[in-house]
Formats: C-alpha cells, structure tokens, sequence
C-alpha cells in the first residue's frame, strides 16, 4: 500500500501546545477496511509509521507491544505513534498471520478492502498506516508511549467520544464515500489522542512536555520549532519571552533540562535531516539553509549531534540515530 497525501491535523493556534501540535502533520496515510471471520488473528510488523486501529463491530484481543493480551471493545480505538508490533486476533493466542497475507483490494484513493476467509462471526475494523513529519530525534515522538488507547483519554479530550461515535457509524455503513470520510476522521482522531496525551500525562515540572506547557517556554520553543533556519541567539530567544538574557537562559535550562544553544542546535539538525530524506536536497543547500560558512562546518556539526555525516544520510536515506 502506497500512500502520498499530507494535510495538518490540528486547528488553529489555542496557546503554545496547540501551535506546535498544529506543525504535526501526516506525510501519507493509508487505510484498511477490514472485515474477518472467526478465527483469525493479524500480525503488524513494525514500521517506522505509526498504526491506527478502530475496532467497528465485534471486541477482539490485542497481543500488545508490551507482550500481554488485551481485550478491545467495539469502539475501541488505538493508536501506536512509532509503529511497534503487534497482533490482533479473534482470541487470545490464535495463529497470527502478516496483514499482506490476507485478501487486499482498493476500495478508493488510499482505502482498501482487507478480508478473509474465515466463516465464523465477522470482526469489523478499520486500520491505518500514519506517517507523521516527525523524526525519530523530536522529543514529541521519543516521550510517547508504545501504544495509546481512546478511551483513557477521554475524559482529557470531550471530542473523542463523538469522533467514535462517527466513525463507528461509518465504519458499519459503508456507504459510498466512507472510506474517504473514515481517513480523515482518522487523521483528526489520532492527533486528538496525542494532544489529549500531551495534556494530560503525568506531572513532570521539567523536560519537553512541562516546557511546552509552559506559557513562556512554550512560546519560545513554538517559535524555534517554526524557524528552525533563523539565527537564534540567546538574546533573540529571550526576547520572545520577553526576558533578560540571563532569567530566560536559567528558566530554559531548568525547565527543558538543556542550554538553549543545545536544543535550538538539535532541532536544526533534526530539520536538516528532513531537508536531506524527504526533499533529497544537497548537502551544501542544507549548510546554505542554515547560515553555515562552508558544507565542510554544517557536516561536521550534524555528524556531532546526528552521529552520522549528513552526505550518508542522503545518499542511503533515512536513519533513526542521533
């Protein structure tokens, strides 16, 4: 299944952590509306995209990442953002079998037809594939955990509840057009359960989330996360909390739990790194981009925080070090 939309997912600005979720955005999808007779059982492989799953009528189990057997409901919804592997089955320890081995027909666009040839009560799912523009570096990514499940967020998120109700009707229908209308209830539904995550996990007073929380900070990093290839200084960064040098460079440290240079300095290179996968552009377009005096400096620089030089990183495409 191949896949080459992008859209972002989020709405308009409601504060720092909404303006860096709204740069969240889904590279491509695709979509598997998936109807299997009892018994079957599903192995997902694990992939650098994250999986969606949807369960529409009938519960199943979920043999998790964390290696214990979990029973899903209709209307369950689960999203795992870095793509580990897992099972879904019609009962717990049912012979599992790689989704490609299973009867895949287009439906439309990105949405295809996945079924079986089981002859027992028929399981409905609806299943995807998300690649977010975030890099195995971005510390978003890195805090989430393996798997995220709907319904322990909603009491976070009061939008939830509704976003599966829908679906759940559009799932069972299917109706001409719903796979489309499922993908993007998808795509809304997923970043819904990361920003209810990000708002609701835990209580650290330091590190990426407690910072993003923070009125200030989070102003601060929204606005290094928007130009990443703008010369930011110190000076510059404090100005955007409206601080002295000295009170801004202390409050960053504390509370994200690095220098400002550091973090501004990786989060260059983690766009640069896009910059050289995604777009493919040279190495001295990237150096130029962002404002180094020679390709021979800007490598040097990315194989220190990346861990790798920024030429192999073309040529061999994308890496999860660094």
């Amino acid at each position: 299944m191949d896949f080459s939309s992008s859209r972002n997912i989020l709405p308009a600005s409601g504060g720092p952590l909404t303006d860096m979720l709204r740069g969240l955005r889904l590279d491509g999808v695709d979509y598997g509306r998936c109807e299997l007779g009892e018994p079957w059982g599903v192995l997902f492989p694990a992939q650098k995209a994250a999986r969606f799953h949807f369960i529409g009528r009938r519960g199943c189990w979920l043999f998790s990442p964390s290696g214990e057997w979990l029973n899903l409901n209709a209307g369950d919804a689960l999203l795992l953002p870095r793509g580990a592997e897992h099972v879904l089955a019609s009962a717990p320890g049912v012979h599992a079998v790689p989704i490609e081995s299973y009867s895949i027909e287009p439906l439309q666009d990105n949405v295809f037809n996945v079924s079986n040839g089981g002859s027992g009560p028929k399981t409905l799912l609806f299943c995807g594939s998300m690649h977010f523009n975030l890099g195995g570096s971005h510390p978003l990514l890195g805090m989430m955990p393996d798997m995220m499940r709907a319904h322990e967020l909603m009491a976070g998120e009061p939008g939830i509840p509704h976003l599966l109700e829908v679906m759940a009707t559009e799932v069972t229908l299917n109706r001409p057009g719903s796979g489309g209308m499922l993908a993007r209830l998808a795509d809304v539904l997923a970043a819904s359960i990361i920003r209810s995550w990000v708002e609701n996990s835990g209580g650290d007073t330091t590190g990426w989330i407690a910072a993003i929380r923070d009125r200030d900070i989070g102003r601060v990093l929204v606005a290094i996360h928007l130009q990443p290839d703008r010369n930011w200084t110190v000076e510059a960064l404090a100005r955007e909390m409206g601080a002295s040098r000295s009170a801004f460079a202390e409050r960053f440290t504390t509370i994200v739990g690095e220098t400002p240079a550091r973090y501004v300095a990786r989060v260059r290179m983690h766009q640069a790194r896009q910059w050289l996968t995604d777009d493919r552009m040279r190495v001295s377009v990237v150096a130029a981009r962002l404002g180094y005096d020679s390709e021979a400096s800007f490598s040097r620089a990315f194989k220190r925080i990346v861990g790798i030089a920024p030429s192999h990183l073309r040529t061999n495409g994308t890496s999860e070090k660094g």
